[in-house]
């Protein structure tokens, strides 16, 4: 298995750990996306793309991030689960989607990130630089116009419009006549 192709997309925010996304071609067929690249103590580092990890509401059963106080579906306030730790004893957040599954594949994965992110890096000061990430976007509209245009639908026919809504008459007809109630309330409801 071979590493093809290496795209960054660096991050404009200074002081922030997160200095880039990349994403990561194998064999020319197949393309990890969303890693990141993290300043570390040590330098920067990758890691791999992740999602938040979830426990059901007692209540409703749907499911919510781990640190969440209340239910996102019903408001109620959540217990906090048992949560998982990794090896130092740290509660465990996220899980990842795609990773290596050795050490040696973790190592060349790492290595030829770091080299094209420092070569983006540089890249990057001189005045006609473009990001390589951005091309995916392109592509994708490409392939969206070789695609055929969808044939239409039948649709059913719009009804005509109807007029407002009337509001309901409270009115109560009165039993007794005007002349009885000596002209009190006269052309009040005309």
């Amino acid at each position: 298995m071979e590493i093809t192709e290496v795209r960054i997309k660096l991050m404009e925010e200074p002081g922030e750990r997160l200095k880039a996304f990349c994403s990561i071609t194998f064999d020319d067929c197949f393309v990890v996306r969303d890693l990141k690249i993290i300043e570390g103590t040590g330098g920067p580092f990758v890691a791999m793309p992740s999602r938040k990890l979830t426990a059901h509401c007692q209540k409703c059963r749907c499911k919510n991030h781990l640190r969440a106080a209340y239910c996102n579906q019903c408001g109620a306030r959540l217990k906090e689960p048992e949560a998982l730790r990794d090896e130092e004893g740290r509660a465990k957040l996220y899980a990842d989607i795609a990773h290596p599954i050795n050490s040696a594949c973790r190592e060349l994965i790492q290595q030829k990130v770091i080299t094209a992110f420092e070569r983006e890096l540089s890249e990057s000061t001189k005045p006609d630089y473009r990001p390589s990430y951005d091309d995916f976007d392109q592509y994708e509209a490409a392939v969206e116009e070789e695609r055929p245009p969808l044939k239409p639908t039948q649709v059913q026919q719009a009804e005509a419009p109807r007029g407002p809504h009337k509001a309901p008459s409270f009115r109560k007809e009165s039993t007794r006549s005007q002349s009885e109630r000596g002209g009190f309330g006269k052309g009040v409801f005309d």
